[in-house]
């Protein structure tokens, strides 16, 4: 294994194209609503309107960190605008594509996702930003493999109730965590009861599809794990 393995994800590539491609349609803009007849008004504001678009994205891919993930022979490490995760690689149970259920079909996710053995370290570890973002984008998963309880829900307000988590969580070593900390946890505890995982990586964090994906992390696994 190589001493760090760097893994770009598809959000932060092409920065420069898409500055590039907006600073030529604001030219392109100016040069239409100043030189241009009164016609092509609405044509010079749209392409005005469209540069302002393509710099906004090219703003956000810089503002993400270089690399999304660095694979170390001590562990693997997430790294988002928001805040980063780590684990070692003997804290990983199971690494794969979660598959979910839709009626007599299994369908796999465009993600990979990863079985912990403690909480702990991630929930003491992580930014709350991070946290609330995952939080936040997970949110979809929780619509998957749904008890039955909720698939009879009447009123509709058991899908509400399936976005909340409670703020308090109680560690196998029995400490207790409250707000961002515990909900974080409440919500992977959730995710693995559905789904049999913790954390899920949604492929646009990765450089290579998520089979490919779930290949390189189990290598570099089984060769940290096995060299020890």
């Amino acid at each position: 294994m190589e001493e760090v393995i760097e893994i770009r994800s598809h959000g932060k590539r092409n920065v420069i194209v898409t500055g590039l491609i907006g600073l030529m349609l604001f030219v392109m803009a100016v040069v239409m609503l100043l030189s241009l007849p009164e016609a092509y008004y609405l044509v010079g504001v749209f392409l005005l309107s469209a540069s302002i678009v393509a710099f906004l994205i090219a703003w956000v891919k810089y503002r993400e960190p270089q690399f999304s993930f660095l694979l170390s022979k001590t562990s693997i490490r997430y790294q988002h605008k928001n805040g980063s995760w780590a684990l070692p690689w003997d804290s990983i149970q199971r690494i794969d594509v979660p598959v979910v259920t839709s009626g007599f079909e299994r369908k796999p996710l465009n993600m990979v996702a990863l079985k912990v053995k403690d909480y702990v370290p991630l929930i003491e570890n992580m930014s709350p930003r991070l946290m609330s973002n995952i939080l936040m984008e997970q949110r979809p998963l929780l619509f998957h493999n749904m008890p039955a309880e909720s698939d009879n829900c009447a009123t509709g307000s058991c899908y509400s109730d399936e976005l909340l988590e409670d703020d308090v969580y109680k560690s196998n070593q029995g400490k207790i965590y409250k707000g961002i900390q515990a909900m974080f946890a409440n919500r992977m505890t959730k995710l693995r009861q559905r789904l049999g995982y913790d954390l899920y990586i949604p492929v646009s964090e990765l450089d290579r599809p998520e089979s490919d994906f779930v290949v390189l992390l189990r290598q570099c696994q089984e060769q940290v794990l096995y060299s020890n």
